[in-house]
Order: C-alpha cells, then structure tokens, then sequence
C-alpha cells in the first residue's frame, strides 16, 4: 500500500466518522502530518480523479477513490487479523500501522488464505476505534 492508498484509506475513516466530508485538520491528526502536508496530497489525489475538495469543507472520495480505500482497507484488516490471531502480537495495531505501507496485494491475497476474516471485509471496520469490529469484540471478552 502506497502512501496516497493510506491517505484514501483514511479520507474513507474520517468521511464514516464525521457522516460527511473529511476535514483536512481531522485527516492531519489521524495520518500524524501536517495540514500542509494534506492539503498536498489532497490536491494530488483530486488531480487523479480520485477525491473531490471544497476548502473548507473538507475531502470526498469519487467513486474510483473509495474503490481504493476500501482496498486498501481491507488490506489493513488482514494484517491486524493476521498479527492479532495468527502471531498473537500484543501490540497488532501499531505493527499493522507499520507494515501497511510495505506490504504489497499478493502479499495480502496470501495472508488472507490463512486468516479467519469477516466475508462483510472491511465494512466490518470500526472508524473511530481503528481496528476490525471483530477485534473490538474479541478484546471486550478478554
């Protein structure tokens, strides 16, 4: 996953959390960067056709930019499921927030075979707690 698919991926969080569009200040705080930083790669994605921007009101993903995020959201779901259940990493969040960015689709087409994932991937996904809402439970219970 390239950083312009993290960048869709959280756009497609934010737009959950906030039933609308993604403030640049809301996607700065999520990513870790800049505003300035967003506002940078928001207008590159809006050059390929992939978000709408308003100033002011924030990013909308196009329809071919949630194609993507949802992608690349799932791929972040089989890294947490996998670290979480299959390595039993304490710590799967931060560690799946570190590969993301490094791990390729064929990478995560062959995790995906070894892992129990939700067949509603990654509509599962819990915005606001950033993790599967199957992993939510499964730490509830713990």
């Amino acid at each position: 996953m390239n950083t312009a698919d993290q960048y869709l991926k959280t756009i497609y969080l934010v737009q959950r959390i906030e039933d609308g569009p993604a403030a640049t200040g809301a996607l700065a705080d999520r990513l870790g960067v800049s505003p300035a930083s967003v506002n940078e790669m928001v207008g590159k994605l809006q050059e390929r056709g992939l978000v709408e921007h308003e100033k002011y009101r924030g990013a909308t993903l196009t329809e071919d930019g949630e194609e993507r995020a949802s992608d690349a959201l799932q791929t972040y779901c089989i890294l947490e499921r996998f670290l979480a259940n299959v390595l039993e990493v304490d710590d799967f969040r931060m560690e799946a927030k570190q590969l993301e960015s490094v791990i390729d689709e064929t990478v995560a087409e062959r995790l995906d075979t070894i892992i129990d994932r939700e067949p509603q991937c990654p509509e599962c996904f819990h915005a606001e707690e950033d993790m599967c809402t199957y992993l939510v439970e499964e730490g509830e219970a713990d």
